[in-house]
């Protein structure tokens, strides 16, 4: 079924070829926080626009009405009002990317110099390794043994 539809696709025309290629309709309908402080006089009917500010950005400690929001009553909502409002996606202002950077940077040294500090002083072994005289030779079944890894490598058969 899967070579049919290959098949298939193989036969159509190339698209690029046979049709000009035309911007994508709503690309153009984009809106960005940027574009909340172009003047189009008289293109919203005459409404009075406030200036755009984003509402995270008003005093959260000041007398609303709407708290959440943070808006007076009867006060003209900006027609951006999606983009400026408490619930849209907020710019981040804690760090500036340096200081980020410092921290990360704090972060992974801290990591590096606890992992060399112990292993430094982590302490050896407590117990010594168990020695043979004449070695494992005996114990693994003498010098004729097949040794695990040959065994492997030439498909020797299990038991």
């Amino acid at each position: 079924m899967l070579s049919r539809r290959i098949a298939a696709a193989a036969r159509l025309p190339c698209r690029a070829t046979t049709h000009k290629a035309l911007p994508h309709p709503g690309a153009s309908q984009v809106r960005f926080v940027s574009q909340a402080n172009i003047e189009d006089p008289g293109m919203n009917g005459g409404y009075v626009n406030p200036p755009s500010q984003k509402r995270q950005f008003r005093d959260p400690y000041g007398e609303w009405w709407d708290k959440q929001d943070r808006r007076n009553f009867g006060e003209p909502v900006h027609e951006d009002n999606d983009i400026l409002g408490t619930f849209s996606t907020e710019p981040y202002t804690h760090f500036t990317p340096g200081k980020g950077l410092v921290g990360i940077g704090l972060s992974v040294s801290a990591v590096l110099l606890l992992s060399g500090v112990v292993y430094l002083t982590y302490p050896d072994r407590p117990s010594a390794a168990r020695t043979f005289p004449d070695g494992l030779d005996k114990e693994l079944g003498g010098p004729n043994t097949v040794l695990v890894s040959v065994a492997i490598q030439i498909g020797f058969p299990y038991k």
